[in-house]
């Protein structure tokens, strides 16, 4: 006769197994192999392949920090890391007080609100590639929504993409369109997890609608900020589909950013090693940064 075994004695099993230690480290097999492959692996053949000089993909010798210091003494890659940097300072300001401004006028409950949410938060699930290829739609000289309007009203049309400032500026302006919804969501969680009792006391004080905001909302509010300019900026560093299908980096190297210029040069001027070298440099940066915004998360989680 079969014995039928209680859960009390499965446990009792279990444990006296040693089952029980390594069971956490086995469920986290999964993740880890994910981690290496994506992210570990490619970091290695990066490092490895920035100190060697290639010829039609194939490695012919080291060149050690050759590439790196090349780097650093390259115009073009200079243009591209401060073109990268404005930027990413224009669009992340742009972003963070437009984000928060929607975040402070739909804070309260209600049944349109919620409707303004949604709509709020529509641009940011499109596909980049299809938001550039409809601002390129937009900005067209000729058969372009602005170019149409301005022929509506007997008005030259603007040449936005055959110009540095225009296409630079018509980049800035779409990415702030799709990616202010990120800024939005995280600051209005961090504005709804705010303690209400501060601002009654507040309220109660006689204090106007900006006291509170300045002395209240803002301090509690600084980790939140904190942690989503750094996400934002994390992402505008690496943001390539709609430069390259608004602009790919032109007119000129008006919008070309780091990104566009290692693409370029991967695969355009086929140096393998040169182009390996400066975008280890940015995977750098953007693990440093992501390195700070985790720890300002659990900072801001005790």
């Amino acid at each position: 006769m079969a014995t039928v075994m209680t859960p009390s004695a499965v446990g009792r099993t279990f444990r006296g197994s040693g089952l029980d230690r390594a069971l956490p480290y086995l469920m986290l097999g999964p993740t880890l192999f994910l981690v290496l492959g994506v992210i570990v692996y490619p970091l290695i053949d990066g490092l490895r392949s920035s100190t060697g000089f290639f010829r039609f993909g194939r490695l012919v010798r080291s060149v050690g920090l050759d590439n790196y210091s090349r780097a650093f003494a390259d115009p073009a890659f200079i243009d591209a890391l401060l073109t990268t940097a404005r930027f990413v300072f224009l669009v992340v300001t742009i972003e963070t007080v437009l984000g928060l401004a929607l975040a402070l006028l739909v804070s309260r409950e209600g049944r349109f609100i919620r409707r303004i949410r949604a709509t709020l938060i529509l641009p940011m699930i499109i596909t980049p590639v299809v938001v550039g290829i409809v601002f390129r739609l937009i900005y067209a000289s000729d058969v372009g929504l602005l170019a149409s309007i301005a022929h509506a009203v007997g008005l030259d049309p603007p040449q936005i993409l055959s110009s540095g400032t225009g296409a630079f500026w018509g980049l800035v302006v779409l990415d702030v369109w799709e990616w202010t919804p990120l800024l939005f969501l995280i600051l209005l969680a961090g504005i709804q997890s705010m303690p209400v009792e501060p601002f009654e006391a507040a309220r109660v004080d006689g204090a106007s609608a900006w006291r509170s905001f300045v002395d209240h909302t803002l301090p509690l509010l600084r980790p939140t900020i904190l942690v989503a300019v750094t996400l934002r900026a994390i992402e505008a560093l690496t943001t390539f589909d709609q430069v390259y299908v608004l602009t790919r980096g032109g007119p000129g190297t008006s919008t070309q950013l780091i990104s566009i210029y290692g693409y370029q040069t991967f695969f355009q001027f086929q140096e393998t090693g040169y182009a390996a070298a400066m975008l280890f440099m940015v995977a750098l940066v953007v693990l440093l940064a992501a390195g700070f915004a985790v720890g300002l998360m659990r900072r801001r989680g005790r």
